[in-house]
């Protein structure tokens, strides 16, 4: 069995019934949903002039490969009614996977491990909070030591409740 850390994340619509939606469709389509952080609001990172975001991290337990879970991720997006309109624009769902096993993959649509979460504290926050004991398989650092040493100084705060 495969052991994922995916992101979701969004900021069209309601957000946390969004999220809660999303990881639904993750355990009935790819795999069991072994864990899942708390809800964190975070401010748009790249173009900044939008709503904040809502984000969690999840971790799975999977039967697919990586490229197998990446193509499921899109159509649950797509299904979800996610449209890539702008780099970084507002969006009804976003689902990243962070890390994938140890696995270290540079394909078009999938590069593993994630090849900004160490630069992005709305991805490392939530990751710390089910996965402190995981290290980064490029950086071999664990994941409060790359939170650590993260210049990324937008707020994330956990939501209550």
């Amino acid at each position: 069995m495969n052991i994922a850390f995916l992101l979701t994340g969004g900021n069209i619509g309601n957000s946390k019934e969004i999220l809660q939606k999303a990881k639904e469709l993750i355990a009935s389509q790819c795999g069991k949903v072994v864990t899942a952080s708390s809800l964190y609001e975070t401010a748009a990172w790249g173009n900044t002039d939008q709503p904040v975001f809502l984000n969690q991290a999840i971790q799975i337990e999977t039967a697919l490969t990586a490229r197998q879970l990446m193509r499921r991720l899109l159509k649950i997006e797509k299904l979800m009614g996610r449209v890539r309109k702008e780099k970084y624009g507002p969006r009804i769902i976003d689902i990243d996977i962070l890390i994938f096993n140890n696995e270290i993959h540079n394909y078009p649509l999938l590069k593993l491990p994630h090849p900004e979460m160490q630069n992005r504290r709305f991805a490392l926050l939530p990751l710390a909070e089910i996965a402190p004991a995981i290290v980064h398989p490029v950086l071999n650092k664990t994941i409060p030591q790359l939170l650590k040493e993260c210049k990324d100084e937008l707020d994330v705060k956990k939501m209550r409740g």
